[in-house]
């Protein structure tokens, strides 16, 4: 038998970034991952800005961007008949190295501290990887089949299959990282519930070492991420980070017929191959539940969204980042019990939201699409008619599968047993962020007089804001969170940007940067608030 701390199932970038943070915090984690190694298959191409605000918080931001697309190539997206004639729509999205200049340019709070990234899933999963490795609390074993599990009141028995035969492992909790099909869940028990088998699609995966390089081709668009395709067939090309490979959606009968529907987007003859080609099919789920006592799941195994806005992999990590805090400080034995109660109760609501968000960026798409017409190619002037509809109503509705900033920067946390939160708050929006401090929500990135992010002056443990030069006392509350044995900060800020943008004198921050309370004098019950912040 092999004893560990958390045993984490599913070796995708949701269980690595456990794996990794729970390492960073000194916990015995195991992970274990199916397949031999990582594979070289196309799924998620983007961190968006919060999930790299995550791996900046991890150290591990740079690592990330030096692997993935560069930082000057343009993230445009078109609506296109094909890479040779003019498109449909065009909406310029800057690249990194352009979101980068807007965010130091930025004072209001209104922007994130990181840009997103594009960088292949392929490319992501062996990074991680090896990062993980490199922990030394953290083992890492590809080629390890999930079996079952058995647990009671003090932890978890696993039952996994090596190449050597069928192993034991013992740990204090679970963690089902597993994807959508996850092995975990379904021994639990535990149903999707939502919209299932929307569409059926291909995606194939191309090597084309020449194309990226001859864009713009003819009167064609220039450099892009995506380029929709304005055809019978769903038709969807993706850039992806190494500008070498391209990845293509399309509803076609056979395999084959990739091959006919690429050449057809491309418009020349190009030199490419085809390295994969698999169905799929679009869901907007949701699970019953996130937990089963000393077995929690994250990610696909609980949210499956469409690939619209982005809100798959980096909801995933941030059900990763949520959960590991809470593990750790309960393993740390100072977390309370409704830490980790916590979990499902913020993160599901997350998971119902993004779903949300991912149904109304695909109504939009299927809007704009629902107006494509035989004729639309037609040098008539009904062909006219149904481009120049089309083209209309696209350049607006295209748009919702783009702009997610609220979703990513704006969720926020209601009704969390350790959040002191108050009735009201700011409306949940996708496509726009408003920066705020109302209890659950997200610190907002600010510069500091001296040039330095607020967010990289943030600690790891609970921290306590003094702002705008304050005189207020907060020994109490500090005690008060000491007395559980909390690690806590107490970060006496003055710069008067912080102020303004955050609204309060005080701010009680927990390890993942969420706002537990605020307020312009201490709290009455400085130690209510402890015990709520803490799960006691």
């Amino acid at each position: 038998m092999t004893d560990t701390q958390v045993l984490v199932v599913g070796g995708g970038p949701v269980g690595l970034t456990l794996a990794i943070d729970l390492g960073k915090r000194g916990i015995k984690t195991m992970l274990i991952e199916q397949k031999d190694a990582p594979q070289f298959l196309p799924k998620m191409e983007r961190c968006n800005a919060r999930t790299m605000e995550i791996y900046r918080r991890l150290g591990i931001a740079g690592k990330i961007r030096e692997a993935g697309m560069r930082g000057d190539i343009p993230m445009d997206v078109f609506i296109v008949f094909t890479l040779t004639e003019p498109p449909l729509v065009h909406h310029h999205y800057p690249s990194v190295n352009e979101a980068r200049a807007e965010i130091a340019a930025c004072r209001d709070g209104t922007m994130p501290l990181e840009p997103y990234q594009l960088i292949s899933q392929y490319t992501l999963e062996p990074l991680l990887k090896s990062i993980a490795e490199e922990i030394p609390s953290v083992t890492v074993r590809y080629g390890c089949e999930f079996l079952s599990f058995a647990q009671d009141e003090s932890g978890v028995t696993a039952q996994i299959k090596t190449a050597k035969g069928v192993e034991t492992v013992r740990a204090a909790y679970l963690a089902g990282c597993d994807g959508g099909a996850s092995t975990v869940r379904k021994q639990i028990g535990i149903r999707l519930r939502g919209e299932a088998n929307l569409l059926e699609l291909r995606q194939a995966l191309y090597r084309c070492d020449e194309l990226y390089d001859r864009m713009p081709i003819g009167n064609g668009p220039g450099h892009g991420r995506h380029y929709h395709v304005a055809d019978a067939h769903n038709g969807f090309l993706i850039m992806q980070d190494s500008t070498k490979h391209f990845t293509l959606h399309a509803v076609v009968e056979r395999d084959e017929d990739m091959k006919t529907a690429f050449e057809q987007i491309v418009g020349v003859p190009v030199k490419y191959e085809m390295l994969t080609c698999n169905p799929w099919r679009q869901n907007l789920l949701l699970a019953e539940r996130y937990q089963e006592g000393r077995v929690f799941l994250a990610g696909d195994a609980v949210h499956l969204v469409i690939p619209t806005g982005g809100l798959g992999m980096n909801s995933g990590v941030g059900d990763a980042i949520d959960l590991s805090w809470k593990l750790a400080a309960t393993l740390q034995g100072w977390g309370g019990p409704n830490l980790l109660r916590s979990y499902e109760a913020e993160r599901r609501q997350i998971g119902d939201r993004n779903v949300g968000a991912s149904r109304h960026a695909t109504l939009g798409r299927r809007k704009w699409r629902a107006l494509w017409k035989p004729n639309i190619r037609d040098d008539t002037p009904e062909g006219a008619a149904t481009r120049a509809n089309l083209a209309r109503v696209a350049d607006v509705e295209q748009r919702k599968s783009n702009d997610m900033i609220g979703a990513e920067l704006g969720y926020r946390y209601v009704d969390s047993p350790i959040i002191c939160d108050i009735p009201g708050g700011p409306e949940h929006l996708f496509r726009s962020y408003h920066p705020t401090t109302w209890p659950g929500a997200r610190l907002p990135h600010v510069w500091l007089d001296d040039g330095t992010a607020m967010q990289d002056r943030i600690p790891d443990g609970y921290t306590i804001l003094k702002l705008g030069r304050t005189k207020a006392e907060t020994g109490a509350l500090a005690k008060a969170l000491q007395s559980f044995g909390a690690p806590v900060t107490v970060l006496d800020v003055p710069d008067q940007a912080a102020r303004d943008v955050y609204g309060y004198d005080l701010l009680l921050l927990r390890p993942d940067m969420h706002v537990v309370w605020r307020g312009n004098v201490p709290p009455e019950d400085a130690a209510g608030v402890a015990a709520v912040a803490t799960g006691h």
